[in-house]
């Protein structure tokens, strides 16, 4: 592909969605389809400059999604620079790389009755080794590494489509998350911040069973001094991070908010966060993990 084609004020964004084999590929590649991403499973890294030349002609593929993954045996040492190659000619290829720990695949190809397929004599822990390897270099190249382990499908969706929605490339993309440390740490935070110390609207008549998301409950959170000073030491520290993050060249950022069983607490900070950093440097979402767990 040529060097005029690939900085074509018409040149589509592309994803590149890599990683191990039961770690969520699939549900993230229907995620982006829903999302209105026009995807492609099982592509080989090195026809994209062939596929970024008939878009063009297309017009109105400006969103593109390419699974690949260590299957590809011929091409997969040819794609880190194929990948290399591409953005030093201006396209703007982005890497997610999705993994899981090796205890999470095995139960999963145990649960689906699956052979890994790097393991030709049916060993699983074998495969994933081997898969490891064969992907060890884009992993290192990924902008983005979500980890799997303790997400569930329907949580995976939720992320995938929040931070890979259509969204201008000179932003900074910023995921706000209420999560409750019952449930255990999100494995995608880049910030964690723990506002436990707040006071807990689970212990007031009428508030037990509602959320941080209704006023009242978020007043009765926030509306107190220790939580606005909080607020506004946090809202700082993030907005002084956000110009050195995309100076590194990251596209995504997550900072978590944890309080017991989040629903209340960091539900109701995630939203006054929020609003302190949209802005024209970041585009911010906001995803309340736990929010509907019992």
């Amino acid at each position: 592909m040529s060097s005029a084609t690939a900085t074509s004020s018409s040149n589509p964004r592309v994803l590149l969605i890599t990683g191990m084999s039961g770690s969520g590929k699939s549900t993230t590649i229907r995620a982006l389809e829903d999302a209105g991403w026009f995807c492609i499973d099982n592509l080989p890294v090195p026809l994209l400059p062939k596929l970024l030349e008939l878009a063009s002609h297309a017009g109105d593929m400006q969103r593109i999604a390419v699974v690949t993954d260590a299957r590809e045996s011929r091409y997969l040492e040819l794609s880190p620079r194929a990948v290399h190659d591409l953005r030093a000619q201006g396209v703007k290829v982005e890497v997610l790389f999705l993994d899981a720990s090796d205890d999470a695949l095995i139960r999963r190809f145990s649960e689906t009755r699956r052979r890994h397929p790097l393991s030709p004599d049916g060993s699983v822990p074998a495969g994933i080794a081997e898969e490891r390897r064969r992907l060890k270099d884009l992993r290192n190249l990924a902008d983005e590494v979500i980890e799997t382990s303790a997400v569930t499908v329907h949580e995976l969706k939720r992320m995938v489509q929040a931070r890979f929605a259509d969204v201008a490339g000179t932003q900074l993309n910023v995921s706000v998350l209420s999560f409750g440390y019952r449930y255990g740490l999100p494995p995608q935070a880049d910030l964690v911040v723990d506002v436990r110390f707040l006071p807990n609207p689970y212990f007031v008549e009428g508030m037990r069973h509602r959320t941080g998301r209704e006023a009242d409950v978020a007043s009765y959170v926030l509306d107190r001094e220790e939580a606005q000073g909080f607020l506004d030491r946090v809202a700082d520290m993030v907005q002084f991070l956000l110009p050195k993050y995309r100076k590194e060249g990251k596209s995504y950022l997550t900072v978590a908010i944890g309080c017991t069983g989040g629903k209340h607490r960091s539900v109701a900070f995630v939203r006054a966060l929020a609003e302190r950093l949209q802005g024209d440097e970041a585009l911010v979402r906001v995803w309340d993990r736990d929010i509907e767990k019992e």
